[in-house]
């Protein structure tokens, strides 16, 4: 019996000691990069993180990135990316340690990565021992994962401060809950800076040949400054950053019976305030146009969710409301009463797309668009498969990027990341010393990484910032802003802004 206590003795030592060796070979990583952008919220995250590396290649900064929504993908300093392999088909938080210790390999200037936890107290963990990032972005606060992180709002943005790094910078978009987070970040001592949309025009946002929104370009902005990327390179860095396999597009399709259709896939906008910002940005742009018509995808398990959907229809003013899957009626009893008999019951989760999408398409106009919202799962996966066998509409405005030079082919990459594989294996089989030693290590000079708004920023870990003065909360009133090119102030600033818009 006492030989079996000292052998368990003996392997509790060993696991200790393993597990101290990891955590000190985890932080060597982490402190080989400079700059450690943290990507936390509701919407948007992967949209975020991709505009940040972007930003921060157009800057020469040598980025690593990586996103976890749609589809998880590390992305390289030249772009290039790799989905990441996950044992089981699981998402784990650990994932994180194997994502940093590839990146070091790079030698990068900067690190921007998706936060990948749900649970407060993984967002907490994922922060102070995973990524321990030195500026956090919290793009938004929105209803979703409120069994998690709720049951308020204001619970939801509380528990997304987890993710705020202490003593550091934390860039947010979010208004109407700015004063909570500006509670968690005094808390913290972290500087909580307002990426405000309107420092975004709208003929910057055309610039993009895919759809995102100035709530997050403009964060990408104050984060490319913070680091020492003018405007317009970062600007044009976005431009050149690929789009994530989930980003917002606009289908053109021509029905059996020769009807023109433009479809939008919202389905990945989960909830109700995200879902109306998609369409009414599409139909801003002219992407989609009226006739409108809406189909709602409903699973038993999200009756909520189904709800939800349903009460937007007013603000949506559809022609035609389709509603597909399981139960129906938990969508179309949240309908109000004065549109309710613009719903069409296509007829619950057992028919296939086949049945139900010829019903579908008789009764929309001869041009017309769709919008499809809720959850893609079930009916919704089947809609989408039928439409992709519809022929295209050649007949659809150009592309206006049709006349731009091909760009020169990438080199491919190998077929997936392993996070959880050995260091040297996954060094000998994916960064060879080779391809890691030409990586162009680029190091701005102190005085050129200064933005221009450090002169109202704390000293942030003697790095980048100098203390004299502080950012205001957003204003309830447009705030003017100087010309840039003139050395103007970008940012809205407690001398020059207006109230808190919880004062």
């Amino acid at each position: 019996m006492l030989y079996l206590y000292f052998v368990l003795l003996i392997g509790g030592v060993m696991l200790l000691v393993a597990g101290i060796v990891e955590q000190r070979r985890h932080y060597a990583s982490l402190h080989s990069i400079p700059s450690r952008v943290l990507v936390n919220g509701i919407r948007g995250k992967s949209s975020i993180t991709r505009l940040c590396a972007g930003a921060l290649r157009g800057g020469d900064l040598v980025t690593v990135a990586k996103t976890t929504g749609t589809a998880a993908r590390f992305i390289h300093p030249d772009a290039t990316e790799e989905p990441v392999y996950r044992k089981f088909g699981i998402a784990n938080v650990v994932e994180q340690i194997g994502i940093v210790r590839r990146a070091a390999t790079y030698r990068p200037d900067a690190l921007v990565i998706e936060c990948m936890a749900v649970m407060p107290a993984l967002q907490e963990v994922n922060q102070s021992k995973l990524i321990r990032s030195t500026i956090g972005v919290l793009c938004n606060v929105r209803e979703d994962h409120l069994a998690e992180m709720g049951p308020t709002l204001d619970d939801v943005a509380r528990s997304l401060c987890r993710s705020m790094p202490e003593d550091g910078i934390c860039v947010t978009a979010e208004k109407d809950r700015f004063h909570i987070l500006q509670e968690e970040a005094d808390a913290r001592n972290c500087k909580l800076v307002y990426a405000d949309p309107e420092m975004v025009t709208d003929e910057e946002l055309r610039g993009f040949s895919w759809f995102t929104f100035k709530e997050n370009v403009a964060i990408a902005l104050v984060v490319a400054e913070m680091l020492g990327v003018e405007r317009q390179v970062a600007l044009q860095g976005m431009y050149d950053a690929p789009p994530d396999p989930g980003v917002l597009s606009v289908e053109r399709y021509l029905t059996p019976e020769g009807k023109k259709l433009a479809f939008a896939n919202v389905f990945a906008a989960n909830d109700p305030e995200s879902t109306l910002m998609n369409i009414n940005q599409l139909l801003d742009l002219g992407a989609i146009h009226r006739p409108l018509n809406v189909v709602i995808n409903c699973r038993p398990d999200r009756v909520e969710r189904n709800g939800q959907m349903g009460e937007i229809i007013p603000d949506l003013e559809p022609d035609n409301v389709f509603v597909i899957g399981h139960p129906a009626k938990s969508a179309i009893d949240a309908i109000p009463a004065e549109w309710r008999d613009r719903a069409v019951d296509l007829g619950g989760e057992r028919r296939s797309a086949e049945e139900f999408m010829p019903a579908l398409l008789e009764r929309m106009a001869a041009d017309s668009s769709l919008v499809a919202i809720g959850n893609i799962h079930g009916q919704g996966e089947e809609l989408l498969e039928y439409l992709a066998e519809l022929p295209a509409d050649d007949s659809a405005p150009a592309d206006p990027d049709a006349d731009r030079p091909a760009e020169p082919a990438l080199p491919a990459q190998s077929a997936r990341l392993d996070p959880y594989a050995s260091y040297p294996m996954a060094y000998e089989e994916r960064y060879q010393a080779a391809q890691t030693q030409e990586v162009p290590v680029i190091r701005i000079p102190a005085q050129q990484r200064r933005p221009s708004w450090a002169q109202h920023a704390d000293q942030h870990q003697g790095q980048y910032f100098q203390e004299q003065g502080q950012y205001a909360a957003p204003a309830q009133d447009t705030w003017q802003y100087g010309d840039d090119s003139h050395g103007g102030h970008p940012y809205p600033t407690a001398d020059g802004g207006g109230q808190h818009p919880h004062s």
